[in-house]
């Protein structure tokens, strides 16, 4: 009797993109030979899923749904904007954002093997492959988020290109300030900061900025001249990928922390970002 490893199981996941549990039970039946579990596969009509999950997916679109408590996002992609289009992707997309909103799953491969509510047979990842099959091209989940919703905070959304590109904003120090919140949304989706604050650069990424700075700084100047040069090119370059340091994109005269500082003012609360999602399909 032969014993299936969760390395044997990983392997073979890994090789056809099918469920886990369907994995577990093709090396089961193979006596834990992979490649008789793979043909096994194949022959249960799995292979057409599976042959179209090695296409590359570079469309797609990113759809949200909100409860009182929660909104739940998914970059779902697929190979043309035709299929990204068709009705049924879109249902499939829609289906695939509510239960998430019900499920809270941390991360796609939790959330592909959630059991569907109306048929428990049958998990995320066995709906996305039917539509696999009915549409004829690979489709992915390629990313998701769920965020809870809290009363002292604001959620702003802006969704932009029919959802190619989707922001979420989420302001503390006010359930009130939603609109707020989205216009600032609206600048993420235009500008692309990759970081919310100055701290949240990694150490190894400051270390490459500040090299670089100091091999284009002329090399006959003062080491204090030189610290000088390369704080201002670091200046520059958080002011470029952190949104707290990046001009506001409706007034370049104020920067985002300026702004939401001069918001809380106005509204006589204190105000700060407490993080940000930036969705923009095939990125």
């Amino acid at each position: 009797m032969s014993t299936v490893t969760a390395e044997l199981v990983k392997q073979l996941r890994e090789r056809t993109g099918v469920g886990l549990a369907k994995c577990k039970s093709a090396l089961d039946e193979a006596g834990g030979d992979v490649e008789k579990a793979i043909e096994a596969l194949r022959k249960a009509g799995i292979a057409s899923a599976v042959k179209k999950e090695s296409r590359e997916t570079k469309e797609g679109r990113v759809e949200f749904f909100e409860t009182p408590e929660t909104l739940a996002i998914i970059e779902l992609n697929a190979e043309t904007d035709f299929v990204v289009n068709n009705d049924r992707f879109r249902q499939l997309h829609k289906q695939l954002v509510e239960l998430l909103a019900k499920e809270k799953s941390k991360t796609v491969a939790e959330f592909l093997e959630v059991k569907l509510p109306k048929d428990p047979s049958k998990t995320v990842d066995d709906l996305r492959k039917e539509l696999i099959s009915v549409l004829g091209e690979n489709i992915v989940i390629s990313r998701l988020s769920v965020v809870p919703k809290l009363p002292t905070r604001s959620l702003g959304i802006y969704s932009h290109m029919n959802g190619k590109i989707f922001v979420a904003v989420e302001l503390d120090g006010s359930g009130k300030e939603s609109d707020f919140a989205r216009d600032i949304g609206m600048h993420i989706a235009a500008e692309s900061p990759e970081f919310l604050k100055m701290e949240d650069v990694p150490e190894d990424l400051k270390k490459k900025e500040e090299e670089i700075a100091l091999s284009q700084a002329p090399k006959d100047r003062p080491p204090q001249v030189l610290e000088k040069i390369v704080q201002g090119k670091l200046k520059a370059f958080y002011d470029q990928v952190c949104l707290l340091n990046q001009k506001y994109i409706k007034d370049n005269a104020i920067t985002i922390a300026d702004l939401v500082t001069k918001k809380g003012k106005e509204a006589g609360v204190n105000l700060t970002i407490v993080k940000f999602i930036r969705f923009q399909v095939g990125n």
